[in-house]
């Protein structure tokens, strides 16, 4: 895209509240015209940045700019921006034309006028009433709502509320219309015809709207780009069906839409083994690299028993209306699959994968690794807790003598007393409890994701340190939980030269 189709830009964003970065490294550029959509679970920084781009936040760093200027410390009323709330905040003690004509009334435009001495001046002028009403009455069409501006506020249903709300904001002909999670309080029926209505108005438009949400059908339904969004960070940025087809990573595939998600091992160039079996597909990654495994329940192909690429047994199915969703276990690993033709349950089946239908993603993390110090009782201490590991594994052939000092093979002693050390924990090497008693650490399930025969679960400290493990067991997310680890499964390694801890 070329500079001059950029209306903003974020350039290294960061929002910290406190000790907590809302968030962090955010860089991004939205084009004139585009409907681009923040989306993301709550907390994970969307609003925030909306607000940002509003100027009801300031960045803590890093630069907003608006056609190439730098908006960043300017107010928000010297912004061309406008923003729609999920609470509409109207004036319940003014009609509808009154509600939209509010800011209007307020504003004054630039106009050419001629003063005493015959010289043409500009002077800023409030809009004459005739203005006013052209321009309502042009709101108003865009949205609907004609006929309507004599109305009371409090006979409006919800969604005749919130065309008002939206009415009031592009009255003012912004050049980028904010809106935050503005279809929240309507009903499942009026959110999705609201959808629709919200597409057909920017494209009358034409200006530039950024929106936010945690729905993924209103982010799939009306965008242009989304932008997913997680613990402050950019995720993905892509077109709907980018996003939909190519998740980057399984978070992603996760939370847009419903997805089959599998620890697999690429065997060879383009194969994958997965479900017990070797796979074709697409995508290419290095021999023997363990990958994420994303097949959308949709794209599963339920065949006669033998005549698939594995069989599994089809324990139970649900119908959604449109198709069932039946639950296949391969193994031990479960296979959800949407089909529209009526299966029998307690069958054994075939199913057919094709290798379009099969997209790898690279592991982000494949292990936990954290960073900590040895205590003076040769204990390491990271993530909120204090271990007991055998120092001795930082050199080989040490012992520790009565003092507790490290001596190596030839007797020389070192103090590791403050020592730093990079720290190593494998998923499956991590215990989790659903009370503080039994574990080492306390923390807060702030993210799971099924991976067919486990959950994959993300446990946060109150430092705001990341325990990533592997369990058999349900949790939901904002659980309080503890961790615990065996001793003898945690890997140090020392950060620096072992003698400078000689004594």
């Amino acid at each position: 895209m070329g500079e001059n189709e950029k209306i903003i830009e974020l350039k290294n964003v960061n929002k910290i509240f406190g000790d907590h970065a809302a968030v962090s490294d955010f860089n991004l550029y939205v084009n004139k015209g585009e409907f681009v959509t923040f989306l993301g679970p709550s907390g994970c920084g969307k609003s925030t940045t909306l607000r940002m781009i509003a100027g009801f936040e300031i960045p803590t760093s890093g630069e907003i700019l608006l056609n190439g200027e730098d908006i960043s410390s300017l107010p928000p009323y010297k912004r061309p921006i406008n923003t729609v709330f999920q609470r509409y905040a109207l004036f319940p003690h003014l009609d509808v034309y009154g509600n939209i004509a509010f800011g209007l009334k307020l504003k004054k435009v630039p106009k050419q006028v001629t003063n005493k001495k015959g010289q043409t001046v500009t002077k800023m002028v409030k809009l004459s009433q005739k203005e006013i009403d052209e321009k309502v009455t042009r709101a108003l069409k865009i949205v609907d709502l004609e006929e309507f501006e004599w109305r009371d506020i409090s006979t409006l249903s919800g969604g005749q509320q919130q065309r008002v709300a939206i009415a009031r904001a592009i009255v003012n002909e912004p050049e980028i219309l904010l809106l935050d999670e503005p279809l929240g309080a309507l009903d499942l029926k009026m959110r999705k015809e609201m959808q629709i209505e919200l597409k057909e108005m920017h494209k009358k438009l034409g200006i530039t709207f950024i929106y936010v949400t945690h729905d993924q059908e209103e982010a799939l339904t009306m965008s242009d780009t989304i932008v997913v969004m997680k613990d402050g960070e950019i995720q993905q940025i892509g077109r709907p069906t980018d996003i939909y087809n190519e998740p980057k990573n399984a978070f992603v595939a996760d939370f847009i839409g419903e997805s089959n998600i599998y620890t697999g091992i690429m065997s060879d160039k383009k194969k994958v083994k997965f479900l017990g079996k070797i796979f074709k597909c697409i995508d290419d990654f290095p021999k023997n690299e363990k990958v994420d495994v994303v097949v959308r329940p949709e794209d599963v192909i339920i065949t006669k028993k033998g005549e698939g690429d594995v069989d599994g047994n089809l324990i139970s199915k649900v119908f959604k209306g449109v198709h069932y969703e039946y639950t296949i276990m391969v193994g031990n690993s479960e296979v959800i699959v949407q089909s529209t033709i009526d299966y029998a349950v307690d069958q054994v089946v075939g199913l057919q994968i094709g290798e379009d239908a099969i997209h790898i993603m690279g592991r982000t993390m494949t292990t936990n690794k954290f960073e900590g110090y040895i205590d003076n009782k040769n204990n390491v201490v990271f993530a909120d807790g204090t271990w007991e590991v055998d120092v001795t594994t930082l050199l080989e052939g040490s012992t520790l003598d009565e003092e507790g000092y490290l001596v190596d093979k030839l007797g020389k002693k070192y103090d590791l007393k403050n020592a730093d050390v990079e720290i190593e924990v494998g998923f499956n090497d991590i215990e989790l409890f659903d009370n503080d008693e039994d574990g080492t650490v306390c923390g807060e399930v702030v993210q799971l994701i099924y991976k067919g025969d486990h959950y994959q679960v993300v446990v946060r400290t109150e430092s705001d340190d990341d325990f990533v493990l592997d369990t058999e067991f349900t949790y939901n997310e904002n659980d309080k939980v503890s961790v615990k680890v065996d001793p003898s499964k945690i890997k140090i390694k020392l950060k620096g030269d072992i003698a400078n801890y000689e004594i």
